[in-house]
């Protein structure tokens, strides 16, 4: 968690480690990836380790997070190797939260042991569903059962911190079908869980097959009674929302996540990777082929680079913030930018507070949960 007070703890950062390789590719999918390939996975990897060991940025890092695609793909010995690498340009915690996506169809027992003897603590499943119907409507390739053993296998394995991914809104979903896998998530007692709602972005072949088979999605009202209802329901069973699509038990908060939510800092190393440090944005190039080109060759993997304004820095800092529970201390805030919050974004903030979408609690302004419901469009007043 990125800490509030004093600028050596402002000084440690996340770091984010993208592996774009997939067994399948979800119909509904548009991260960065591709269907895995041994040899290019391998040099791939090399890429990486080059990658990290010259980053021009090197600072304390206390949490590391390999998203993708499918990391659990690469081999125990390449996680630890990726691991040993961030320990040793960036000095990373020796009690660094480090999290591994998977897919319940690329781990067992064994391997998630090896995951763990890696130095992985953390391992994220991307589960979707517990409805064989609908995750074959997804084009994933496991089934609910699988889902279920891959959670009792981590435990086994001695993973103490597991999170699970649903999601909602599904084609064809109802109220009742959506809350029927929120009680099966709770039955597989996870340590953290997160509820997104599906996007189709326009040219996913979910929607072509959605056509051909008449599925919809549900109306707006049911989209957003599952989420009311869902949330209530973890809350009952010793979950606590932390974030507008989070939850945890207490204590097992995504501690990388959170640097998103709280004005934090990170570096992004691989195909498409994100970092901000220092008010400067940047991203990597999308191609793999091109990324691993240009490392080898020794040329730059930046795309795109972005000074950020002091303006455009507050208001992230604002729009992120509120996107938690807790909220944003405007305190905090205005004495890191030097303006005054309310000053400025009050009167577009009041109708929102008079609807009690949002409230101001002392120092403190945030959702409501209702206002989460209708969070783009109060974010929108910082934009």
């Amino acid at each position: 968690m990125v800490r509030r007070q004093g600028r050596h703890a402002r000084l440690v950062i996340g770091l984010y480690v993208h592996i774009p390789f997939c067994s399948s590719i979800c119909n509904y999918c548009n991260f960065t990836r591709g269907l895995y390939d041994a040899e290019v996975k391998t040099r791939y990897v090399a890429a990486l380790l080059q990658e990290i060991a010259s980053a021009p940025v090197v600072r304390p890092a206390d949490t590391l997070f390999f998203g993708g695609g499918t990391p659990s793909l690469l081999d125990p010995a390449e996680v630890a190797t990726i691991i040993q690498a961030c320990r040793a340009r960036h000095g990373l915690d020796a009690a660094a939260e480090v999290t591994l996506e998977t897919n319940p169809e690329t781990v067992t027992r064994d391997r998630l042991a090896a995951f763990r003897d890696a130095g992985v603590n953390r391992i994220s499943f991307g589960v979707q569903s517990f409805n064989d119907a609908e995750l074959r409507r997804l084009g994933r390739i496991h089934s609910a059962d699988r889902a279920r053993r891959a959670v009792e296998e981590s435990r086994s394995a001695g993973v103490a911190n597991v999170s699970l991914d649903l999601m909602m809104w599904l084609p064809g979903q109802s109220v009742a079908d959506w809350l029927r896998n929120v009680d099966d998530l709770i039955a597989a007692r996870p340590d953290h869980a997160s509820l997104y709602l599906l996007e189709l972005y326009p040219n996913a072949p979910l929607k072509e097959e959605m056509a051909r088979a008449g599925w919809s999605l549900a109306p707006d009202d049911d989209a957003a009674e599952m989420y009311v209802a869902a949330m209530e329901r973890l809350e009952t069973a010793g979950f606590l929302q932390y974030e507008i699509s989070n939850v945890a038990r207490p204590g097992y908060e995504a501690r990388h996540n959170l640097k998103y939510w709280t004005d934090g800092e990170w570096l992004g190393f691989g195909v498409a990777a994100h970092s901000t440090v220092d008010g400067v944005r940047w991203k990597n190039v999308p191609s793999t082929e091109d990324y691993i080109n240009r490392v080898t060759s020794g040329g730059t993997t930046v795309a795109e680079r972005r000074v950020l304004t002091p303006d455009a820095r507050l208001e992230d800092a604002l729009f992120t913030g509120l996107r938690l529970n807790r909220g944003v201390d405007i305190e905090v805030v205005n004495e890191r930018y030097h303006c005054n919050v309310l000053q400025r974004y009050g009167e577009a903030l009041q109708p929102f507070i008079e609807e009690k979408l949002v409230v101001l609690e002392g120092p403190r302004l945030r959702l409501t949960r209702a206002g989460m419901l209708m969070a783009n469009e109060v974010m929108a007043v910082f934009v």
